[in-house]
């Protein structure tokens, strides 16, 4: 099984996902975001946003190759990244944050204002969201609000999504009133 944990930046995925891997030897979580850079699947490089530009296409075959390669003997591959719901999954996770609390995060760990506030409203606009169930339809997606949970918290409703027994669900989660 092949599940997608997508969401803003900020919103604790990669903090999740790997309490997630730490509790569970069945579950194999690829950081899309260091494979993006460290095997160089991007198209351009954005200074003005200092980002990549990811190759989805280089992507999405890298992560068939390693999931057919299956050397880790996981039943689940969950792939972390703000750009998992562009691929093919089974399940598909999305973290959210209020507007103001996810602001503060990626401050805390150095992003510009101008970042963070561009990052805000596309949570408070549901972007991520609306992108994930235009892809994979409102029975495959999962919404999960992480603003007052802990990692540990956030990670308990993952292993929820990944073993069946949480419902899936798509707006629940309204930061309208943010804008």
């Amino acid at each position: 099984m092949r599940v997608a944990v997508t969401g803003t930046p900020g919103t604790g995925k990669t903090t999740a996902t790997d309490i997630l891997a730490e509790r569970r030897n069945d579950v194999d979580v690829v950081h899309l975001n260091e494979v993006i850079e460290s095997e160089e699947l991007y198209e351009a490089v954005d200074e003005e946003r200092d980002s990549v530009v990811a190759d989805l296409d280089r992507l999405a075959a890298w992560v068939d190759d390693y999931e057919a390669a299956g050397d880790d003997g996981a039943d689940v591959l969950v792939l972390d990244s703000h750009l998992a719901h562009h691929l093919d999954a089974d399940r598909v996770v999305v973290l959210r944050c209020a507007p103001e609390a996810l602001a503060t995060r990626l401050r805390e760990r150095g992003e510009s204002d101008a970042k963070a506030a561009e990052n805000a409203e596309s949570e408070a606009l549901d972007v991520v969201l609306s992108k994930a169930v235009e892809a994979h339809g409102l029975d495959s997606v999962y919404e999960i609000e992480t603003t007052r949970s802990s990692p540990e918290e956030v990670a308990d409703a993952l292993a929820a999504v990944v073993e069946g027994t949480r419902e899936p669900s798509a707006g629940d989660v309204d930061y309208l009133d943010y804008l």
